[in-house]
């Protein structure tokens, strides 16, 4: 590390932004910068570095999304089968959980909303009264979501009635996205400098970062610099020492193991996550192959007991040898730190349960956008971004420590100590009072809906032992008529959608 005197004492207005690291994070963050601030006032115009070598691999496997991925399509105007396309992608409707509440039951969380809500009374509680007078059915029957990914269906409906909403996102390659975003940036005027790392020049006194110093001593200076370096944390840990949360105690897994599969001859329109002695396999379909991996605790389980899970797991061909990825959950204890924001992995990790990789790099990025300090970076710019990103990364923890917590397997001392752990107070209070009367409190910067923790709570066999008194209005026979022609409703639009891999086929013109 190098320092100078420039600028040591004085905010500096932010007119160019320097991105260490490409890949899904670096390219996504390039590009949203690039289409948002380069409309600015000429006075306010930002120019956009990216340095990256392709020296340094990118963690890039399967990736599955939520719906939120759609907004950065519609920000940065991508033709929706141009995307599919280019990412070899699938839609995803929903995510099954195999194994996890008992070995033998399984459970979706489906983006989607089932029943129909009343004022002030979620459908849930409606199904709840139903369950305890008997009246057969699962609450999945009524979620359309569900309902298409059974059936392996799809086609974005349209139409007046929200009851036919459907939600969704993409399962695509993470390697060809980033290349997709990079050709994207570059049409905008995103500047790519290859290199490696080899020194920071950091201002004297206030320890501001000046520049990078790349190994053939070429620097590229900046104003702002945004971390996208991975778990490394080239700038936010190894340059700024910001430190790390630990969050090993709640979600054990340290260690994941992936491999690429030949396809499927029917892609499913939803993510499987199937759970294991010491933690869980996730098979993700795309038009070219299947993703899989194993997300593992070493203490529980070694490295080669886990290539035969996986392997031995695997429904098609595998086709390269498994890779080992090392992580550890947490994050650190600021993502906005002096002029370096960090984002993606070099912002904390959180395994891809419920998808929120990729989201969490979008949210971060939304985030900057609002509070993007054109004229100089403040306490109260910094301290606003670094509370918003704890709460939302400590809300998305808590739903993934739901998973695990409420259990009832007990095949291996894994699933034991994570039935028995003690977990944050937020979510001990969540699950108390759900299981009361199935009232849920929708927290600020939750991405997770009342409909998400409805499903994952029930699927993990967490069923309320009351509900609101509005469920009471109609009669029993009423309660069964109204249900029946829910359920009927729901499930008109089946016979008109196509197959998930017919619709692929029409979009794209070619054989998904």
């Amino acid at each position: 590390m190098t320092t100078t005197q420039e600028d040591a004492n004085v905010t500096r207005p932010i007119r160019k932004v320097v991105i260490l690291g490409g890949g899904t994070a670096g390219w996504m963050t390039a590009a949203l910068l690039a289409k948002v601030l380069g409309g600015a006032r000429p006075e306010r115009a930002i120019a956009i570095e990216l340095v990256e070598s392709e020296d340094i691999g990118i963690i890039g496997v399967g990736e599955a999304t939520i719906p939120p991925i759609q907004q950065v399509n519609a920000v940065l105007g991508i033709d929706e089968a141009e995307f599919l396309r280019e990412t070899k992608a699938t839609i995803k409707l929903a995510i099954r959980f195999e194994n996890w509440g008992a070995i033998g039951e399984s459970y979706y969380h489906t983006f989607g909303t089932a029943g129909r809500n009343l004022p002030f009374c979620s459908f849930h509680h409606f199904w709840t009264r139903a369950r305890q007078l008997g009246i057969e059915g699962s609450y999945w029957d009524f979620d359309l979501n569900y309902l298409c990914a059974r059936g392996g269906k799809f086609a974005p409906t349209t139409g007046n009635d929200p009851i036919w909403d459907m939600p969704y996102a993409y399962h695509f390659d993470s390697g060809l996205y980033g290349q997709f975003l990079r050709r994207y940036s570059e049409k905008l005027g995103v500047v790519r400098t290859e290199g490696t790392v080899r020194d920071v020049q950091r201002a004297a006194g206030v320890g501001d970062i000046m520049a990078l110093v790349l190994a053939d001593g070429r620097q590229v200076a900046g104003d702002l610099f945004i971390d996208c370096s991975g778990g490394r944390g080239v700038l936010i840990q190894q340059q700024l020492g910001t430190g790390y949360e630990d969050w090993s105690h709640w979600l054990p897994c340290d260690r994941a193991m992936a491999v690429p599969s030949q396809r499927h001859v029917q892609t499913a329109p939803f993510t499987r996550s199937i759970a294991h002695g010491a933690g869980w396999q996730w098979q993700i379909p795309l038009q070219h192959r299947n993703g899989n991996g194993l997300v593992y605790s070493s203490r529980f389980c070694s490295d080669d007991e886990a290539a035969q899970v996986l392997l031995g797991h695997l429904e098609t061909p595998a086709l390269d040898e498994p890779r080992i990825i090392h992580f550890r959950t947490g994050r650190a204890r600021r993502q906005w730190n002096r002029n370096v924001v960090a984002i993606g992995l070099s912002s904390g990790f959180l395994e891809p349960l419920e998808s929120t990789s990729i989201y969490l790099i979008q949210s971060a990025i939304t985030r900057l956008l609002h509070l993007f300090p054109h004229d100089g970076i403040t306490p109260q710019l910094t301290g606003e971004y670094n509370r918003q990103s704890q709460i939302e990364m400590e809300l998305i923890r808590d739903f993934i420590i739901l998973h695990y917590h409420a259990n009832q397997r007990r095949d291996s001392a894994f699933w034991r100590d994570l039935r028995q752990m003690e977990v944050p107070e937020r979510l001990a209070r969540k699950i108390a009072l759900f299981a009361a009367n199935g009232t849920l409190v929708q927290d600020q910067h939750d991405i997770f809906m009342e409909p998400s923790w409805v499903q994952v709570m029930m699927g993990q066999g967490i069923v309320p032992a009351d509900y609101h008194p509005l469920a009471d209005g109609p009669s029993e026979a009423q309660l069964r008529g109204q249900l029946a022609q829910l359920a009927q409703l729901k499930a008109r639009p089946l016979d008109q959608l196509p197959s998930h891999d017919d619709y692929l086929q029409r979009l794209l013109g070619q054989p998904a």
